[in-house]
């Protein structure tokens, strides 16, 4: 590994952070044409060259070497470590192709609306990328904290009553997980000795007597966190109307945001407390979550499709589609199989892109529908009808999971994942009844945006309401959501070299053995071969130099 691959794993973090202060000390961009002008070009820059940092780090990965940073060169699992395999690459990837559209629409105008949105976005960054590339339990939090403290001020961006009311709510209920998440860390930590994950996987097969019925009770505590995070049912109320009052390009970024608990999901209960073979002839693997996730899951999305059927308003459709997504993916973590678990990577990145340019293309259809808005009923017709039906077709076929795009492929691979699993007929009711409702709630709202308008305009008994905005939609907006849907696109196009990628990430999960040589190489070795009960004794070989 070169002097400049090697410092790759922290770049994800240091990148956005050092953006963020630079923008700081750039002032509040709303003094000044001059100072927003900067601030945006900061931020793209900062942003463009993300997408490349994170695109050099996934061909880096799908080598198949773990591409491990030591801070302070402390040996692991004493000193804090980034990991990068291609699980954080893939996830790594997807928040760069996000968040540089994401912040081409914000920069059209909404980021002019309240304080210091960029430098807010940039923490978010930092967080996010941090979360997917840590090594260790505790600094999963420490990024999750980071996410969540810059999300809670984004959502209030623009202001707005709905959005203070909503926002409170969104506040409190994240900081009680964040509590239960500390509870559960340090209950993690006084029954094994240590947060590394490469670690934990080695040590918690051999917690033995009253001490595992206690980490059982702390993995679970974990899992009700996570399970808030992602929005699982019965934890996802809280998320229709918050992503819903949200500004347009901010609830696109929170599109990935429940995808971090899935990922928290696949890398704590998946692999430490996973179904995966033990580490040695003495050892018992853990069956913590399998039990729970699949139902879970299938609960999710049978709520979130009659709420997506039931929505009001369009950004409320798209909030209850993000519920259906996470539930979708859930049910396939709860299959414990590497081809379950690559259907469900691949229709991740797929969900989260679509659901992205939903949101957007919700406000634009919104801000041509007059005092209708956003609300699912008959309006003034739209200044750009073929323009904005094309996008919101492509979008919605997608969301459906219908033939060639990639939500079509995402679920096809789970369905025949599942064929022979138990619980797969009910997995296939669900994501196949789920889909066709989830199509005429899509095509219910589209109707009633596009067609009922003009019925109602050409109707001669019924005058039309005041003509359609004189305003277009902003090309920069335009281009933003389109380069969104044209991503989502573009991974039907290279499906198969995708799919290969998703297959050997799942398998790689699955090895713990290499996972932990290549983190602790002082103890890793010793540690994946051994039998022996852990005793809490540090081996003088591992001790800090």
């Amino acid at each position: 590994m070169t002097a400049w691959t090697q410092h790759l794993p922290v770049l994800p973090v240091l990148l956005p952070a050092a953006s963020a202060i630079a923008l700081l000390l750039l002032g509040d961009q709303r003094d000044g044409a001059t100072r927003l002008r900067w601030a945006r070009r900061i931020a793209l820059a900062s942003s463009a060259l993300g997408v490349l940092i994170a695109l050099q780090l996934a061909a880096l990965a799908d080598t198949g070497a773990l591409a491990v940073y030591r801070l302070g060169d402390w040996p692991a699992p004493y000193g804090i470590v980034l990991v990068v395999d291609r699980l954080s690459a893939l996830m790594l990837v997807l928040t760069a192709v996000l968040a540089l559209p994401v912040l081409l629409y914000a920069s059209a105008g909404w980021d002019a609306r309240g304080r210091h949105f960029h430098a807010l976005f940039q923490f978010q960054l930092m967080g996010l990328n941090g979360a997917f590339v840590t090594g260790d339990l505790f600094n999963l939090f420490v990024f999750f904290e980071v996410l969540l403290i810059a999300s809670y001020v984004l959502m209030l961006h623009g202001s707005g009553a709905e959005r203070l009311r909503v926002g409170l709510h969104y506040v409190v209920l994240n900081l009680a997980a964040s509590a239960l998440f500390l509870i559960g860390v340090a209950l993690v930590y006084g029954l094994t000795g240590t947060l590394n994950l490469a670690d934990l996987a080695l040590r918690v097969p051999r917690v033995l007597g009253p001490d595992a019925a206690l980490l059982k009770a702390a993995g679970l505590l974990l899992l009700v966190v996570f399970g808030f995070k992602a929005a699982l049912a019965p934890l996802s109320l809280w998320l229709p109307a918050t992503y819903a009052a949200a500004s347009a390009p901010v609830a696109a970024m929170f599109a990935i945001m429940t995808k971090v608990g899935v990922y928290a999901m696949l890398r704590v209960h998946g692999v430490v407390f996973g179904d995966f073979p033990a580490a040695g002839p003495g050892d018992s693997a853990v069956l913590l979550a399998q039990p729970l996730l699949l139902p879970l899951g299938l609960l999710t999305c049978i709520v979130a499709v009659l709420g997506a059927m039931a929505a009001p308003t369009l950004d409320r459709l798209v909030a209850w589609l993000t519920v259906v997504s996470v539930g979708t993916i859930v049910a396939a973590l709860g299959l414990f199989g590497a081809a379950a678990w690559s259907a469900a990577l691949y229709y991740l990145a797929h969900s989260t892109l679509i659901i992205a340019a939903l949101f957007l293309l919700a406000e634009l259809l919104a801000d041509q529908r007059g005092e209708a808005g956003g609300r699912l009923q008959p309006a003034t017709p739209l200044a750009q009808p073929a323009l904005l039906g094309t996008l919101l077709l492509l979008a919605a076929v997608s969301a459906a999971g219908l033939p060639p795009l990639p939500g079509f492929i995402g679920k096809l691979m789970l369905l025949q994942a599942s064929a022979a699993a138990p619980g797969g007929a009910a997995l296939w009711a669900v994501l196949l009844g789920g889909g066709l409702l989830t199509l005429i709630g899509l095509a219910r709202a589209g109707s009633m945006v596009f067609w009922q308008a003009q019925a109602e305009t050409a109707a001669p008994a019924a005058p039309a309401a005041p003509g359609a905005p004189d305003v277009l939609a902003p090309p920069r907006l335009v281009a933003a959501t389109g380069l969104l849907i044209a991503a989502s696109v573009a991974m039907s196009v290279w499906a198969a070299p995708l799919l290969r990628y998703a297959q050997a990430a799942a398998l790689q999960l699955g090895d713990r053995a290499a996972y932990a040589a290549a983190v602790l190489p002082e103890v890793g070795g010793a540690a994946a071969r051994s039998t022996r009960p852990y005793t809490g004794q540090i081996p003088p070989a591992a001790a800090p130099r």
